[in-house]
């Protein structure tokens, strides 16, 4: 492709691998972290940008790499007629707000994990008393992105998770404000991911493992992620029964633009660049970022709007990977527990 001038926008640096990769394939590129404190990450590794509104001026491509706001921004620029990989309001609201992430989800006919949310911490302690299980508990906004705050409850009465909870309402009622008691669903974590074009996925799709605790032998607490292992593959079963259903979805709220989406417990992530064929062809992505037929080995987890991040198909019974889903029988709601919330627990904030 021609050498172009490319701007990556990060709240907190997270995309300095991938700009990195596109400095080194002769572009020009300016990075520009909105955190202070990281602000020297990457630094002599690419060049940086202090007044990313300016620089939008000075791009021919501008990148987002991130939710919490930067889909609107990204839509203004995207508006204005400049190309722009990030994401929109709507994609955005499926990160950043887990309950809705998990209404689409289910509305697109997924199957999703039974859950219940709560903006304060007492409603969340007397359920898990009256219902005692092994529950999950998910923060949901900003606070989700500290990994150390999702908690996964291994006894059977519960008791663990209310003693976090409790500790939590000392500790962080200021930081988590809503969060979700997800019941826990034993089984093997699995992600699908694929770009999207504006109308329908781009083959081949990404299926990848993370593996999320701190230590080997899942020792130690959990982080945004230690490390992956990944395939390449055409449409499977796993897509066909989870990504696949939010195209139509993904094609009406991205309205003619080009996405990266990626599917998880908790959400769904796109991101979008411009939409006509010369647009594509003109600003089409560095190999360090493309989905062609030969797509590179690896890409960082974190780096592309999480364009390969997790999905747990634990709440799914086992399936071969074979591009022929089979049948998917909703499992059973227990009685105590609501799949599809219509009021939050409480109205009251702690």
């Amino acid at each position: 492709m021609d050498k172009k001038k490319f701007l990556f926008v990060s709240l907190s640096s997270l995309i300095g691998d991938i700009a990195w990769q596109v400095v080194k394939e002769g572009h020009e590129v300016r990075y520009y972290v909105e955190n202070e404190k990281e602000r020297d990450i990457a630094d002599g590794f690419v060049p940086k940008s202090s007044d990313y509104e300016k620089d939008c001026k000075w791009a021919d491509i501008v990148v987002f790499d991130d939710t919490l706001g930067q889909g609107a921004k990204a839509q203004a620029l995207r508006a204005a007629g400049k190309p722009v990989i990030g994401g929109t309001p709507y994609t955005d609201n499926l990160e950043d707000d887990r309950s809705f992430g998990q209404e689409e989800l289910k509305k697109a006919g997924v199957t999703i994990i039974p859950y219940q949310e709560f903006d304060s911490f007492d409603p969340a302690i007397e359920f898990v008393k009256k219902n005692p299980d092994r529950y999950v508990i998910k923060p949901s906004g900003e606070a989700q992105n500290v990994k150390r705050r999702l908690f996964v409850g291994e006894e059977e009465n519960g008791e663990d998770v209310v003693g976090m909870l409790e500790a939590y309402k000392k500790a962080f009622s200021d930081e988590i404000k809503v969060f979700q008691l997800q019941r826990r669903v034993n089984g093997v974590e699995v992600a699908v991911g694929g770009f999207f074009n504006g109308k329908k996925f781009i083959n081949p799709i990404n299926i990848n493992f993370e593996h999320k605790k701190l230590f080997p032998g899942e020792v130690g607490p959990p982080t945004g992620e230690m490390g992956t292992t990944m395939f390449w593959s055409e449409p499977n079963a796993l897509f066909n029964r989870t990504l696949l259903k939010m195209e139509p979805k993904l094609a009406e709220s991205t309205a003619s633009s080009t996405t990266t989406a990626s599917i998880r417990s908790n959400s769904l992530r796109a991101s979008v660049i411009p939409p006509s064929a010369s647009s594509r062809k003109e600003y089409s992505l560095p190999s360090a970022i493309s989905s062609g037929n030969s797509p590179p080995a690896s890409i960082p987890s974190g780096a592309l709007a999480a364009a390969f991040r997790s999905v747990s198909a634990s709440s799914f019974r086992p399936f071969p990977l074979t591009t022929k889903p089979p049948s998917n029988p909703s499992p059973k709601t227990p009685p105590s527990f609501s799949s599809a919330p219509q009021t939050k627990a409480s109205t009251s904030k702690t």
